[in-house]
């Protein structure tokens, strides 16, 4: 039994001890071999606790990286010209396709949340990576088998001025099918990868857990990287209308990808699922409700439980944490509570307590990050339309630039950005400002907003002399590679924002939660287009009245995008002063005694402090 002091209250924290489970414990590893084995509770295939040198660091990361960057190809080989496939090949309209397209992008995104709580819940990262890579890869065969056979009917069809026949309902049947598996496969697999690769680095250990940290900017840059490569590549193949072939290539990338992510399988280092994480929360909500009137008087000493064995959630125990006092009751014990045949639903664990007050601290930061994902997203839409109306030719003769195509600067400043960050201004800044681990998380998200917000005022700045240009309809003077500098911006602020955000959930979710906390990275990023939809459609509606041609008419000449771009930067500017208010009083959790601010500082293990966090400067 330990007591605490908790803001003048004095809070009794009571650890129940099973004997059995004691009695059986395996007696500790002598002192001189505690640094072969990693400290964050990491096991092998075997289940044996996991071997440093022989298990994780990065041969496995790199495998993960490789596999990817392999994956992103394959979906993207799909998804950049899928518009295109729905409208040349199934014959439907440009409206129709784009809305189709849009419910899949946005199915996507919403399997993650199944992979997610799968991977939590009951199969582990590995389990869950590999059956949705398999479902990926078996959507994707389907794919090129069904375009090959039923869909890509006449012989060469596919192209511009070259569309396809009719198609039954059966044929139509069995390319939604192959779809969905693809959608579902990616979806699944997407929030579980980048969180088993953070697994094969021991936080622990202050070389690994630099190099976890390191981990997630490659894990990005080898998505932008997979990217790059469908959107040149295979984007011109489908575009001549090589359909199946394109499919195919995606195919091969994803069945590579697979193969390779299971040759690592003996070298991987696992964490336990730890069971439904929806019951526990569940749970602490109906014991804080029935326990309602615990602890309600003034000075009243409050005992709190929590079992001694492991934590539910499969990993460490969290400690005790100030804030949202009302659930603290669903672990009240008093003097009639029989902690022999504990029912979860009438009485939690601490640690249950603090994963629910973990997620809670979270959704302010979570809900301003979705606004910078509504500027995100103008990058492959109202970008795209900007460059349509400039002037495009080259020097080169009969080449003009796509304007889809300027977003490889997009994928060009990230990969700098994320070799300029790492090399140079990361160590500059710790020698700047004494932190080893240079700026926070919290601070480069808030970064990532600025930098979004001055990439709208610059492509509006942009769209004011392409406008003054402008010569015939839906054509200005001004040349596309004006929008470098909107691309190059926008591609640093995804690294701050993207990366920060994949760091940041991955160390801020307990250890049960950890694949949610990507799957909720994902969400940031379908809201983002669902309330882009929600602008442009509210803007368009309010700025057509009386006749008049609207911000965003089909001629943009006869409009003013330059002012919806306007308007985009100063809601990024306002949700950027939201978040600093959400980010000063953000405060972490702590494990095993330790804050988030005190895991970069020695000694501070195992002590009991106020709870903390990351503060922005």
């Amino acid at each position: 039994m330990s007591a605490i002091n908790d803001g003048g209250m004095k809070m009794t924290v009571i650890l129940v001890e099973d004997e059995e489970t004691t009695m059986a414990a395996p007696a500790p590893m002598p002192s001189t071999k505690c640094c072969e084995y990693t400290l964050d509770g990491s096991v092998d295939i075997k289940g044996h606790p996991a071997v440093k040198g022989k298990s994780g660091g990065w041969l496995a990361g790199g495998l993960i990286l490789v596999n990817q960057g392999l994956a992103t190809l394959a979906f993207f080989g799909v998804n950049v010209n899928l518009v295109l496939f729905l409208t040349r090949v199934l014959g439907q309209s440009n409206g129709d396709a784009a809305n189709n397209v849009s419910k899949w992008t946005g199915t996507v995104y919403m399997f993650s949340l199944i992979g997610a709580f799968l991977s939590d819940s009951f199969w582990g990262r590995y389990k869950t990576c590999a059956i949705f890579q398999a479902i990926f890869v078996l959507g994707l065969a389907l794919l090129s088998v069904s375009s090959r056979l039923y869909l890509i009917r006449p012989e060469g069809c596919g192209m511009e001025q070259a569309p396809c026949g009719e198609h039954s309902g059966k044929e139509l049947g069995i390319f939604y099918i192959a779809l969905y598996m693809i959608a579902f496969g990616n979806g699944g697999y997407q929030p579980n990868i980048a969180t088993f690769g953070a697994d094969q680095f021991d936080e622990e250990d202050p070389a690994e857990a630099h190099s976890k940290v390191s981990f997630f900017s490659y894990f990005y840059l080898a998505l932008n990287l997979g990217s790059l490569f469908s959107n040149t590549f295979l984007s011109y193949l489908e575009d001549e209308g090589r359909w199946a072939l394109g499919f195919w290539a995606s195919t091969a990338a994803a069945a590579t990808a697979l193969l390779l992510f299971l040759s690592g399988t003996l070298r991987y280092r696992y964490f336990q699922p730890g069971g439904n994480p929806i019951g526990r929360v569940c749970q602490v909500a109906f014991a804080a409700c029935r326990n309602w009137k615990a602890g309600a008087s003034a000075g009243v000493v409050v005992t709190l439980y929590e079992d001694d064995e492991k934590a539910d959630a499969g990993g460490r125990k969290l400690l005790h944490t100030q804030g949202f006092s009302f659930l603290d009751r669903a672990a009240h014990v008093d003097a009639d509570t029989k902690l022999g045949a504990r029912d979860p639903w009438k009485l939690c664990t601490v640690t249950q307590v603090e994963e629910v007050k973990s997620i809670l601290r979270l959704l302010p930061i979570w809900l301003c990050t979705i606004l910078y994902s509504v500027v995100f997203t103008q990058m492959a839409s109202l970008f795209v339309v900007q460059g349509a109306a400039m002037r495009r030719t080259t020097p080169f003769a009969g080449f003009s630039v796509p304007p889809s195509s300027m977003s490889a600067f997009d994928i060009l400043a990230v990969a700098t950005t994320i070799f300029l960050y790492r090399r140079a201004i990361c160590p500059f800044l710790a020698r700047l400002t004494g932190r080893p681990a240079g700026p926070t998380e919290l601070q480069r998200m808030g970064l990532g907003l600025v930098v979004g917000a001055l990439a709208m005022a610059t492509a509006g700045t942009v769209e004011h002399f392409r406008k003054a240009g402008a010569t015939t309809a839906m054509s200005s003077d001004l040349h596309i590679m004006w929008q470098v500098p909107q691309y190059a911006l926008i591609g640093v602020s995804e690294v701050m924002m993207y990366v920060g955000q994949l760091e940041f959930f991955n160390g801020q979710m307990p250890d049960g939660l950890k694949s949610f906390g990507s799957a909720f990275c994902m969400m940031s990023m379908s809201l983002g287009n669902y309330f882009s939809d929600v602008i442009v459609s509210a803007v368009t509606r309010v700025t057509t009245t009386r006749g008049r041609p609207g911000w965003i008419p089909g001629d943009l000449n006869q409009g003013h995008l330059d002012r919806f771009y306007f308007l985009l930067a100063m809601l990024a500017v306002a949700d950027f002063a939201v978040y600093l208010v959400c980010a000063s009083r953000y405060g972490s959790g702590k494990v095993d005694g330790r804050s988030s601010d005190d895991e970069e500082e020695e000694g501070t293990a195992g002590q009991v402090a106020s709870p903390g966090g990351e503060r922005m400067a």
